[in-house]
């Protein structure tokens, strides 16, 4: 056994000793970085506000956005907001949508009537603003619109908030925008709906509910003084502005960027004298707000932006 010890001990000593320099390393080959892929994109929500008269300025954000090709992927609106955001949803384009707003007048919406005022729920009946709905709005139910939607009511018998995403657009508007005292509630999906600005004037977190990453909100429910109260009406009205522009106090505070077209706190909530005006107050709040639209994208995309991978 100690030979073959000592024999090992010799070969181990042999082999050592055969070595003639340090050993030589292989070369690897350069670390290349390999993006991946583009940057990642928010999904981009607009939600947009009740205000009846003052939705239009809605239509001059829109055109905006449209313009400063600013991506929206899905809009969530209550009253005004659920009928302006439909029509856009409709067709994507900020043109048509504008044409249709400048033709629109109170008399289209509002079937107002003694007998319904006294016997009914409401000052008016609410079949011409579904009636217009359907003419203005070629598709049927809401899952068809080019763009992802949603309407916001409330559920007059408990009280609970009602996201309606899908089934008959017009029947959908007709319930966000079915103003308490001023429009009867409306039948609908099994329930009993009136505004939803009762109980979500922004609705920001139906947007986060259904995904969005970035919120762009419009407010239009500032400034509720008014002097000028004379009748039944102008108090349903102004008690209802009052309860719009509160109830957005907090909620308004959850979105990424808010727009609140200036402005436009003096128009009453049936002046539809005003659509020039309010549109370019959109139009001027919009574009005030790009940079700060802009960069909350750009911040939100280097966030999520995967790191490169080296290659093999």
């Amino acid at each position: 056994m100690r030979l073959v010890n000592t024999l090992a001990i010799a070969a181990l000593a042999l082999l050592l000793g055969c070595q003639t320099g340090p050993p030589v390393a292989v070369p690897q080959p350069p670390v290349v970085q390999v993006p991946q892929g583009p940057p990642p994109k928010p999904k981009i929500a607009l939600v947009l506000g009740g205000g009846a008269a003052r939705g239009f300025a809605h239509v001059g954000v829109i055109r905006v956005l449209e313009q400063e090709k600013i991506p929206i992927d899905m809009v969530v609106g209550t009253s005004v907001g659920s009928l302006i955001g439909a029509i856009y949803a409709a067709d994507l384009s900020s043109f048509d949508l504008e044409w249709t707003a400048f033709q629109l007048e109170k008399d289209d919406l509002f079937d107002f009537g003694i007998l319904n005022a006294v016997v009914g729920m409401g000052f008016a009946r609410g079949d011409k603003l579904e009636a217009w709905v359907k003419g203005h709005v070629k598709t049927t139910n809401i899952e068809n619109l080019k763009l992802p939607f949603a309407a916001v009511a409330t559920d007059l018998n408990w009280g609970y908030q009602v996201v309606l995403d899908s089934g008959p657009v017009a029947r959908a508007i007709r319930a966000s925008a079915a103003i308490p005292g001023v429009f009867p509630p409306v039948k609908h999906q099994g329930k009993i709906l009136v505004d939803g600005g009762v109980v979500n004037n922004i609705p920001i977190s139906v947007a986060r509910a259904k995904g969005a990453d970035i919120v762009i909100a419009v407010d239009i429910s500032g400034n509720v003084g008014n002097t000028n109260i004379t009748n039944l009406l102008d108090v349903s009205l102004q008690a209802t502005n009052i309860m719009f522009a509160l109830n957005v106090e907090h909620s308004k505070k959850e979105a990424d960027l808010l727009i609140t077209p200036a402005g436009i706190g003096d128009v009453g909530m049936l002046d539809f004298t005003q659509k020039k005006r309010c549109m370019q107050a959109g139009i001027e709040s919009t574009k005030a707000a790009l940079p700060a639209i802009r960069k909350a994208i750009d911040d939100w995309s280097a966030a999520h932006a995967r790191p490169a991978l080296p290659t093999p």
